[in-house]
């Protein structure tokens, strides 16, 4: 490796360069011209004694010392996000970007209302909303809250138990209409059923309080969620959703409640370094309130 300290700007050039897979496509995502991009690379190169990328007609293929530094590089933006969004929320207003992560169910069927709110109270607030079932690391700042359906173990982490949101058998009333009603999980089988398409641990768990009902059974499989929710509203069939969130519905009708619940604990979490940041604790706070009245109702 060379002298020179490599320019933080480069690591975020070669990385967009990295996962876009082109020069032209990294240069409109970051707003830089391609010539000063391809600089950025052969600087970052040029500093650490490495070749980053083989160049052809079809785009910048990384080389495997470049796949090696990626992750590297991903910590560094990730960093660099979370400086600027606990830069921007010192002082005493409630302004700045509040980066919050939550599954695809919860950040498109529940949490708009909730944020809508608080953004009306704070005007100057940012909300950054993250929605992946996959579970951000807080302690590596890739997020600044979670709405998380399991309790955090970090001791670092400020976490608030919300509650309960249960899980429950859920149709639409013209399915149940035409194909009768489930009055047993046995029965279950002779429906079109809605479910999972990879299996995972989660979906192992839950397998066992369905009486073995594995993915050959279902006639629509999807690891999506919302798809789910979708196919349920569409009365394709019988599949799961949240009691609070399908009560909305009228014409959601929950089946075998008696037979089957799954309740899901509720978490919200975030950083201990950021309770005395006033935007933090605002949405935070109001993550809270809001979804302990979701639970309620």
């Amino acid at each position: 490796m060379r002298d020179k300290e490599p320019n933080w700007e480069w690591y975020r050039s070669f990385l967009q360069v990295l996962e876009s897979g082109s020069l032209s496509a990294a240069a409109r995502s970051l707003g830089l011209t391609q010539p000063t991009l391809g600089r950025h690379v052969d600087s970052l190169e040029s500093a650490l004694g490495l070749k980053l990328f083989t160049r052809s007609q079809e785009g910048f293929a990384p080389t495997p010392a470049a796949l090696e530094l990626h992750p590297y590089a991903a910590n560094i933006s990730a960093t660099a996000a979370a400086l600027r969004r606990t830069a921007n929320g010192h002082g005493t207003r409630i302004s700045g970007p509040v980066r919050i992560t939550a599954s695809e169910v919860m950040g498109v069927e529940v949490l708009p209302p909730i944020l809508a709110s608080v953004r009306d109270k704070h005007p100057g607030l940012v909300i950054e909303l993250v929605l992946s079932n996959q579970a951000d690391d807080l302690l590596q700042r890739e997020a600044d809250i979670a709405v998380r359906m399991f309790r955090p173990t970090q001791e670092a982490l400020i976490a608030k138990n919300i509650g309960k949101i249960e899980l429950g058998l859920h149709a639409h009333s013209s399915y149940l209409l035409k194909n009768g009603t489930p009055k047993s999980l046995n029965e279950l089988k002779r429906h079109s059923l809605i479910g999972f398409d990879r299996e995972t641990e989660y979906i192992r768990q839950m397998q066992g309080r369905l009486q073995g009902l594995t993915r050959d059974q279902f006639a629509l499989r999807s690891d999506s969620d919302l798809a789910q929710i979708g196919a349920i509203r569409a009365a394709y069939g019988i599949g799961l959703c949240q009691v609070p969130l399908a009560a909305r519905d009228p014409q959601l009708v929950r089946v075998l409640q008696s037979q089957f619940s799954m309740p899901l604990d509720t978490w919200v979490a975030m950083h201990g370094d950021l309770r005395h940041s006033p935007r933090c604790a605002a949405a935070f706070d109001a993550l809270v309130a809001g979804l302990s009245d979701y639970i309620s109702a």
